[in-house]
Order: C-alpha cells, then structure tokens, then sequence
C-alpha cells in the first residue's frame, strides 16, 4: 500500500493485539497474515502468557516488526488483551487470536469502511472456518444484526445476529467511552459482552467481505469445552444492567436459551449414546422450540439407536418414488 491515502492524509492507525499460550504451531501463519497486510500504519503486539512449547522462538523472529512482545504469566486471555490494548494508540482497536487469520487486504477493507463513516463504534467482516490445516470447512459466516445499532444485543435472541470476533475492528474512542475493555472474569463471552456495549454506543458497518478465518481444532476453546463456553453466557449477561425489570426478564430467557444451545451443540457431537441423550434432553429443557427442529429429532433417533432404520423407512415411504419421479 501507498504511504499516505489518496488524499495525501496519513492512513489511520490500527493497533492489533494477538494473545498466545502455547500454540506454536498456528502463531507464526497468525503473525504473517498480520504483517503482510502490507498496512503503512500497523501497531502489532504478541502477548504471551509463557509458552513452553517454543512460540517464544516464533516472537522473536518477528520482533523487528513488531511494537511490542512479551512472555509471562498472566491470568488469561483477556488479561492479555487487555495488557495489550492498554499499550496501543490506534484508531481502530482489535485483537486476533493465536490460531486465527486475516485474509489479504482486511486491514485496508476495514480501515475503508471506517473512514467513510467514521463515527461508527465498530466494522466487522465475516469470517471463514478452517481446519488445524489451514483448509477451509464451509461456507463463510457473514455478520448480521435484525435491525441496524444503535441496539440492545442483550436481549435479542441470539440466534437473530452474528458478530464475529477475528474480524471485527472497534473504534478507540468508543472502547473509551464504554468502560472497561475485556471482563477478565469472562474467558469464552468476553467478546459478546464487549458487544453488547458497543452496540448501545453507536452505529456498527457490517461488511460482506470476508476478513478473517476462524479455526476450529481439538485444542481450540471452542470446540474442547462447548459446555462451558455456553454457561457463561449468563455472567456475561448479568453485566447488563439497563433497560429494568422487564429487560432483565428477557436477558434470562436469552440466557437459558444460549445453555440451551450448548447443550444441543454438545449432544450432536459427542459419540456417547447416553450423554447425547441427556443433552438433547437438557436443551430442550432450556428452549422447548428444539422439540419442532429436524436436527434435535435425527439427533435423538441416533441416540436411541434408530437412525439407520428410520432413514430406511423414510426412504421407502408411500408417495416418495412418485414424488421423486
């Protein structure tokens, strides 16, 4: 990219903050789609908690390019970021984590987009899923919202918007005015709690372009303990303290719903019978609407051990060979 824009203006800056513990072998692709964005005016730091597993190494590597780096223990992933975020002095704030990406020209989409709007509180991108090898597992996942913010995300259902994290960018000035960047107590909604403030601050670009890949791996936080990432849907929530009694209703139900979920994501993968079983059970408990969805239903014929016999019949029921013709 050039030095200056267009218009002989300096490009803003964008500081980037990337937490790292012991994921040495996605850091260095992580930090090279950081750098190689080519973005004139890039503050990029790794805050790492003590890696034993030779990230270190990687850090250094880069260090020429790097604003900052550190190595030491610390009290989590949000307790990083936010160590970070205290040092950066960009317009556009943001954080991607150890096994994530940005895709070619992010920085420059967003940066775009925020210039044309500059009294926005965040842009955010889609993402795209990939593997431990870097390979992609699906369609990407593009941000929505039902209605444009200013909002109160906290008691919307959460299965009406998507905001992803890897490529979301947010306004310095808006961290600011919000309070508090991360809840350190939270170590999987940090994220969505940010969110929900952000969004009663301003307006939110969502971009069609996808600006991140988010990886799902076994050792990933979100695959290896779904169970408690959705249970702390409901400290997140609790943080939300607007809107009176009636609002406070609905962030329950939003909360029950989110276990919910959990519950149902868990039952779909995990092999053991019985505990998938159980876990439909509890979903459906949390948010009875599972009950009218195909997916639960497959879910638990698989369960019960029928789902090879059903599809059998399903395949060879009256009116199906006609249909098909």
């Amino acid at each position: 990219m050039p030095d200056s824009m267009p218009d002989g203006q300096p490009w803003p800056r964008i500081s980037v903050v990337t937490p790292s513990y012991n994921q040495g072998q996605f850091l260095e692709e992580t930090i090279r789609s950081v750098l190689l964005q080519g973005y004139p005016n890039l503050e990029y730091m790794v805050i790492d908690g003590g890696s034993t597993d030779g990230s270190v190494e990687i850090i250094r590597k880069y260090k020429p390019w790097l604003a900052h780096w550190e190595s030491e223990r610390d009290r989590g992933q949000s307790h990083a970021i936010n160590k970070g975020w205290a040092r950066t002095t960009g317009d556009l704030v943001a954080w991607l984590c150890s096994d994530d990406t940005y895709l070619p020209g992010a920085l420059a989409l967003a940066v775009d987009a925020w210039r044309r709007q500059p009294d926005v509180v965040a842009v955010v991108g889609g993402v795209q899923p990939i593997d431990g090898e870097s390979h992609n597992t699906g369609r990407p996942s593009i941000p929505r919202l039902p209605v444009p913010a200013p909002l109160d995300l906290s008691i919307i259902d959460h299965e009406k918007w998507f905001l992803p994290q890897p490529s979301g960018f947010w306004s310095r000035s808006a961290l600011d005015r919000v309070g508090l960047w991360l809840r350190e107590d939270l170590h999987y909604t940090m994220d969505r709690e940010l969110y929900y403030r952000l969004c009663r601050a301003g307006k939110v670009v969502l971009l069609q372009d996808v600006l991140a890949t988010y990886r799902f791996h076994e050792a990933s936080k979100s695959v290896s303990a779904v169970l408690l990432q959705f249970g702390e849907a409901s400290r997140a929530l609790v943080y939300c303290d607007w809107g009176g009694l009636e609002a406070e209703q609905m962030r329950r139900r939003v909360g029950h719903w989110r276990l919910a979920e959990g519950h149902y994501r868990f039952a779909r993968a995990v092999p053991s019978r019985p505990r998938k079983l159980k876990h439909l059970l509890l979903a459906a408990a949390y948010r009875p609407d599972y009950l009218r969805r195909k997916g639960f239903w497959v879910s638990a014929l698989d369960g019960l051990r029928l789902a090879t016999p059903a599809r059998w019949v399903w395949k060879r029921r009256p009116g199906r060979a006609a249909s098909v013709r």
